[in-house]
């Protein structure tokens, strides 16, 4: 187990230092949701209502609104408050445990000697033995202070924290105001039927039934091969990145393309050597492969860039009607003889731009046609 919290018990004149660790766990299998369609992961993202971006953590922060006033609290102000600087467990009480209301538990802690001796630690659980009573404690953790109960199980001294008394609702049921007549006999067979069922509780007898289940499902639907590769498919796993971030591939190809269509001289470079909305399209296609294939079908554009981009136009072109396709072919050539002229213009601020540049000056726009049936051009020798 992992220490989440150190302090002191202070009993009296007494300080019992102590490590504090969570006495629960929760054993359900961990399921996430996916699309029915492809099994792709959904993933929820921090999007701010305003700028619609997505935002960091580092740059959250808290906050509180009423009446249409909202009140921002950086994380510094929230640290500041004295009651979460604390690191004590302050004994306020000794009361019979009898007197507690089951229904404020909330949850355990077990607490471990923090010193070199123990003899402090030692003399308080002694004493809770020896007067059968529980502490009353007050404590913070985790941005918020807390009402607790401190009493003893096999040694150990465990904290348990409370609800405050305005977190219990009260039950009130008018129903329950009826005037209702139970006969002696059915109080007879009531308390028969109990007592045919009276036992010592021992949480061993018993299982989680859905918990159980769950897992023989999943293992049968593993065995029989109803089940995906999740790298092969997704390509990184979720939690692979170095700062445990999600990888979504829809959402890095969309970057990527904004940057290119934004980047000033990138983006003139990139529309002279003849991205469209032909290309867009078949980059779309792409996305929707899985990510080993992608990868494949992004060496072999590196290595045949013209040709990869032919056959995305003939692929799209292939699609589309006839008339629309000439309507917009023409719209494109001249989008895209205007772009080679304000690439030319830029070619000194990157490679790219160069060498785009160089082939616009060998090879005019002006001796380029754009075949309208096809969507492909062929340039005519110099």
């Amino acid at each position: 187990m992992r220490a989440i919290w150190k302090g002191a018990i202070a009993f009296g004149l007494v300080n019992v230092p102590v490590k504090v660790y969570s006495a629960t766990e929760d054993h359900d299998i961990s399921l996430h949701q996916v699309h029915n369609a492809d099994g792709g992961r959904i993933r929820y993202q921090r999007r701010c209502e305003v700028c619609s971006q997505v935002i960091d953590y580092s740059d959250i922060e808290k906050a509180f609104e009423e009446d249409g006033r909202t009140v921002i609290l950086s994380k510094d102000e929230l640290k500041a408050i004295p009651a979460e600087n604390s690191h004590e467990i302050e004994v306020v009480q000794f009361v019979p445990s009898e007197q507690i209301e089951p229904m404020m538990f909330e949850k355990s802690y077990y607490l471990e000697p923090d010193s070199k001796s123990p003899k402090a630690y030692v003399l308080l659980r002694r004493a809770l033995e020896d007067t059968d009573r529980v502490a009353i404690v007050q404590f913070a953790l985790r941005e918020k202070t807390r009402l607790g109960a401190l009493r003893i199980k096999d040694d150990v001294l465990v904290l348990q924290s409370l609800l405050w008394p305005d977190e219990v609702r009260e039950a009130n049921f008018p129903s329950l105001d009826a005037s209702i007549k139970i006969s002696a006999q059915e109080r007879d067979m009531s308390a028969a039927l109990v007592e045919s069922m009276a036992a010592d509780f021992d949480p061993a007898h018993f299982t989680d039934d859905y918990q159980v289940q769950l897992r023989q499902l999943i293992e049968a639907k593993l065995e029989q091969g109803d089940s995906l590769d999740t790298e092969e498919t997704f390509g990184v796993e979720a939690g692979e990145g170095g700062k445990g971030e999600v990888i979504d591939l829809m959402e890095a190809l969309k970057r990527s393309l904004d940057r290119k269509r934004g980047g000033g001289a990138d983006a003139a470079a990139d529309a002279g050597g003849g991205d469209s909305g032909d290309e867009a399209s078949g980059d779309d296609e792409e996305a929707n492969k899985p990510a080993r294939k992608r990868a494949t079908a992004s060496k072999s554009a590196d290595s045949s860039s013209g040709e990869g981009k032919s056959g995305a136009a003939k692929s799209t072109a292939a699609k589309t009607s006839t008339a629309k396709t000439s309507t917009a072919k023409a719209s494109t050539a001249k989008s895209n003889a205007a772009k080679a002229g304000t690439a030319k213009s830029t070619a000194d601020k990157s490679t790219a731009a160069k060498s785009t540049a160089a082939k616009s000056t060998a090879k005019p726009a002006a001796k380029t046609t754009t075949s309208k049936a096809t969507g492909t051009r062929a340039r005519k020798p110099a």
